[in-house]
């Protein structure tokens, strides 16, 4: 059977749930707890020897990086469509999934490790923390647990982060004033590449992301959240990241 391994509903292990859930692919669910090191086990290592979540165990082949891996679900199993047939449209979906992949979400990730993810892991013991990252496989995850674990960024990383977040909400929010999709009239995976990363913005920038400033952000992430894909994978979820989501819900 299909097996994903994944931690939750959120960033990168939401886009191939999410997926997978909208092509109504059934698939046995591995959770792996990031914050408790999982990913760097050998029992998972020895599924994707990069240590990085998510992964897609098909055929006995390993699909790893969560967005090629959808475009991958989206071709490889029955169900709707989630990319347009349009040449051009595709076009437009990889280059908002870039836009997503390489510059928004490196910002975002930095100040949700900052508030959120690192202050959780920081709970436990250091030199259990340390010990943790020296297991890291690949040398630049290593930095990057390192400095989130230990709150290491620098305030000119923080600000610049900010700076380059609010640029792509006023990216984002300029686009969907003009377009109810990523990609015109049909809902695709630029789409759900996106919900994954923005879902929690009117949590984590109240001030930048809320009805008044952001009516059109908020109207997207609305509608995405009450599909019931969406509903559906949500409730996969563990912990108060996943549990975020009920922002969305209407008043």
């Amino acid at each position: 059977m299909l097996k994903l391994y994944h931690w939750e509903p959120n960033a990168n292990s939401g886009k191939p749930m999410l997926a997978l859930a909208e092509k109504g692919v059934e698939y046995e669910s591995h959770y792996l707890d990031l914050l408790g090191f999982d990913q760097h086990r050998p029992e998972y290592l020895a599924v994707n020897p990069d240590g990085t979540i998510p992964a897609l165990v098909h055929e006995d082949r390993v699909f790893t990086e969560s967005t090629p891996m959808m475009e991958y679900i989206d071709e490889a199993f029955a169900g709707p469509a989630l990319r347009p047939k349009d040449p051009a449209d595709r076009w437009r979906m990889r280059w908002w999934m870039r836009f997503f992949d390489a510059y928004f979400a490196p910002s975002l990730s930095m100040i949700g490790w900052s508030v959120f993810v690192g202050p959780s892991a920081r709970q436990k013991d250091p030199k259990e923390l340390a010990a943790a990252i020296e297991r890291i496989p690949l040398p630049s995850r290593r930095v990057a647990w390192r400095k989130a674990l230990f709150n290491e960024f620098s305030p000119d990383e923080l600000e610049e982060s900010r700076r380059r977040v609010q640029f792509a909400i006023g990216v984002l929010e300029a686009h969907l004033a003009g377009s109810p999709w990523m990609v015109g009239e049909s809902y695709s995976l630029g789409d759900i590449n996106g919900f994954n990363l923005a879902y929690a913005l009117p949590l984590s920038q109240p001030d930048k992301c809320n009805d008044q400033t952001t009516p059109h952000i908020m109207e997207w992430l609305r509608r995405i959240y009450e599909r019931p894909a969406t509903r559906q994978t949500w409730a996969k979820g563990r912990t108060r990241l996943a549990a975020r989501i009920d922002i969305l819900e209407r008043a």
